[in-house]
């Protein structure tokens, strides 16, 4: 029975739920006139463009909103509808929660169409405890792909994502299943499986589904931990019927941590 009392003290909790906002503008292939052949790979990319993740990711580091901000359209458009103003200030509010962000994008592939430069790239994210974060630390992986024209970022979508809050003096180790991709109104699974054995410990948890909306970006999410009675969760969901974007996450709660993992779900038609 170690750690009923505190686990159900802290039965309902408000989470970041959507850290995730914090990479949006990081990934880059922010090209000026670049005269580029087609290319696809890392290796042809322009030394300019390898220089310049570099720049961005270090600016991104320092917290450096301004400088990153210079670096998108004034008419930049994104895949879940942020524009300029709201990614400006959902990074303003995400580092000051947390200051000690480091990011590191590796450039996967990239071609000229037209006057504009595509690129895909998989930006990495990691952040140590902090006090004003309460002491959460995270870990994030997106892949995504931006359209660059003179200067400057003109549009971005996300393609995959994952990122993981954790707290505690031994959060729970939790290996999630779910797939990248559904087709509208097909079921799926959801599966977030506690590895560790649990011993005399209870685990609190939940499960949630969200549509990806711009304005969820700068609002957490209360949530309602359940007690749990396998070392999980094990749930079925069905896709909705349109297609878009959706934020899986399970949050799982113990005496001596806490985890929360999200990943993006991708809907399509049929």
């Amino acid at each position: 029975m170690t750690n009923i009392i505190a686990l159900l003290v802290n039965r309902q909790r408000r989470f970041p739920q959507h850290v995730w906002l914090i990479l949006f503008f990081l990934t880059l292939g922010i090209i000026s006139g670049w005269q580029c052949a087609q290319a696809s790979t890392p290796e042809t990319a322009p030394a300019e463009l390898k220089n310049l993740l570099t720049q961005v990711d270090a600016a991104a580091s320092q917290g450096d909103v301004k400088k990153v901000i210079a670096f998108y359209s004034a008419n930049f458009t994104h895949g879940d509808g942020l524009n300029r103003q709201t990614l400006e200030k959902a990074l303003t509010e995400l580092w000051k929660r947390y200051p000690q962000l480091k990011y590191s994008t590796k450039l996967e592939s990239w071609k000229s169409e037209g006057n504009a430069i595509v690129a895909e790239t998989v930006t990495n994210i990691t952040g140590l405890p902090a006090a004003n974060s309460n002491n959460l630390a995270f870990n994030a992986t997106i892949k995504s792909r931006q359209r660059v024209t003179g200067a400057t970022i003109v549009r971005q979508d996300i393609l995959s994502e994952r990122t993981q809050l954790t707290s505690g003096v031994k959060p729970p180790q939790v290996e999630i299943k779910l797939p990248q991709q559904v087709k509208v109104g097909q079921p799926y699974t959801f599966d977030a499986i506690v590895q560790e054995p649990l011993g005399d410990d209870f685990i609190l948890g939940t499960a949630l589904e969200e549509s990806v909306q711009a304005d969820k970006y700068l609002n957490p999410t209360s949530v309602n931990l359940e007690l749990l009675t396998s070392g999980g969760l094990f749930k079925v969901g069905r896709a909705p019927s349109t297609p878009g974007n959706q934020w899986v996450s399970a949050v799982i709660l113990r005496g001596e941590g806490m985890t929360m993992v999200t990943q993006r779900l991708q809907v399509v038609n049929k």
